[in-house]
C-alpha cells in the first residue's frame, strides 16, 4: 500500500517537479448506478490502501508508546486545536429543540472561511496550489450545518484529507502512527466536543444496528492496536473496569468510553453490534470482520458516498496500477 505514502529521503528543499494540476473536488456520484464507478476509482483504491497501511502501522502499539513527530504533525494538531478553541468562542445557543444547536452554523461558517488558510499553514509553499484542493476535505469532515449533523461519510472525509496530504509528500510513511495516535485522535476529540456541544444529530445512522452514531475508523484501528494483547480479549471491552484503566492506551476503548458517557440503559440495547463483537474470540478477527463490515456499511452505501468529492488527488477515474 506504501506506493504512495511518500517515502523518506526524498529531500525537502526541492520542490518536486509540478506534475499535478490541482482542482477543487467535486461531487461525482449522483444516482445508485454510479457507485459501481466509485468502486472502480483510484479513489476508493487509495482511500483503502490508506486506511489499511495505517491499520499496519498501529498494530500492537498503544497511544502511549513512542513514535515519531515530525512538524507538519505538529502543525495539524494545531490545526485541530483552533478547531477546538473556536467550539468554546461559540457557545450553544438556547432554542427550543433539544438537537441540531444552530450555534454550529456559527462554528461552521468560520470553518467554511478560513479553511484554506488552515491548510496553508500546514503545507509547504512549493505546494500552495494544493489548498483549495486539500481544504474541501477538511470542511467536509466536521458534519453538515444545514442538517446540523454528523456521521461516517464527514470521518471518511477526514481520512481523505490526510490522505490527501500523504499524497502530496506532507506526510510520510514514517509519520503512521503519529497520523494516527496524534492526527486522528485530536480529531476525535474535538468531534466528540462538537457532538455534545451541540448536540448534533448522527448522520445516516443505522441506529441500533449501526455500530456506533458517529465514528467507524477508531474502531478498525483500535482494534488492531489491541492484536495480540497478553491479557486484553474482545470479550473484556463490556467491562467498565478494564475500560476505565486501560482507554488512555487504546483508541477502541476511549470509543467505548465516550459511548457509555453519552447513552444510558443496558450496553447490549443501546450499542448491540458492539455488544455481538464482544463474542469474537480475537481481536484479529475482530479487526478483519470491522473492514468487511466498513467497507459494506459505509463505503459501499450510496446515502454515505453520495457526498464524497473527486478531484486531483482522489480521482474518480477507474484504477490505473
Amino acid at each position: 500500500f506504501n506506493s504512495f505514502l511518500h517515502l523518506p529521503g526524498a529531500s525537502e528543499e526541492v520542490a518536486p517537479p509540478v506534475q499535478q494540476c490541482f482542482m477543487v473536488p467535486k461531487k461525482e456520484i449522483n444516482v445508485v448506478s454510479d457507485m459501481a464507478k466509485w468502486k472502480r476509482s483510484q479513489a476508493y483504491a487509495d482511500y483503502m490502501g490508506f486506511i489499511l497501511t495505517l491499520n499496519e502501522g498501529v498494530r500492537g502499539k498503544k497511544l502511549t508508546c513512542e513514535y515519531k513527530v515530525s512538524e507538519p504533525i505538529e502543525k495539524l494538531v494545531a490545526l485541530l486545536n483552533t478547531l477546538d478553541r473556536w467550539i468554546d468562542e461559540t457557545p450553544p445557543v438556547d432554542q427550543p429543540s433539544r438537537f441540531g444547536n444552530k450555534a454550529f452554523r456559527t462554528w461552521y461558517a468560520k470553518l467554511d472561511q478560513e479553511a484554506e488558510k488552515l491548510v496553508s499553514a500546514v503545507i509547504p509553499k512549493h505546494l500552495a496550489d494544493a489548498a483549495p484542493e486539500v481544504a474541501v476535505y477538511l470542511k467536509e469532515s466536521v458534519g453538515n450545518s444545514t442538517r446540523i449533523d454528523y456521521g461516517t461519510g464527514h470521518e471518511a472525509a477526514f481520512a481523505a484529507f490526510l490522505c490527501c496530504l500523504c499524497k502530496i509528500g506532507v506526510l510520510r510513511v514514517d509519520d503512521q502512527m503519529a497520523i494516527v495516535f496524534k492526527v486522528f485522535n485530536r480529531y476525535l476529540e474535538v468531534m466528540r466536543k462538537l457532538q455534545k456541544t451541540y448536540r448534533m444529530e448522527p448522520a445516516g445512522s443505522q441506529g441500533v444496528w449501526g455500530l456506533d452514531d458517529f465514528q467507524f475508523l477508531p474502531f478498525i484501528w483500535g482494534s488492531s492496536q489491541l492484536i495480540d494483547h497478553p491479557s486484553l480479549e474482545p470479550r473484556h471491552f463490556v467491562d467498565e473496569k478494564v475500560v476505565n484503566e486501560n482507554h488512555k492506551d487504546f483508541m477502541f476503548l476511549e470509543c467505548i468510553l465516550f459511548i457509555t458517557e453519552m447513552k444510558t440503559g443496558p450496553f447490549a440495547e443501546h450499542s448491540n453490534q458492539l455488544w455481538n463483537i464482544s463474542a469474537v474470540p480475537s481481536w484479529s478477527k475482530v479487526n478483519q470482520g470491522l473492514i468487511r463490515m466498513y467497507k459494506a456499511e459505509c463505503l459501499e452505501k450510496f446515502p454515505v458516498i453520495q457526498h464524497f468529492k473527486f478531484g486531483s488527488l482522489l480521482p474518480i477515474q477507474p484504477v490505473t496500477s
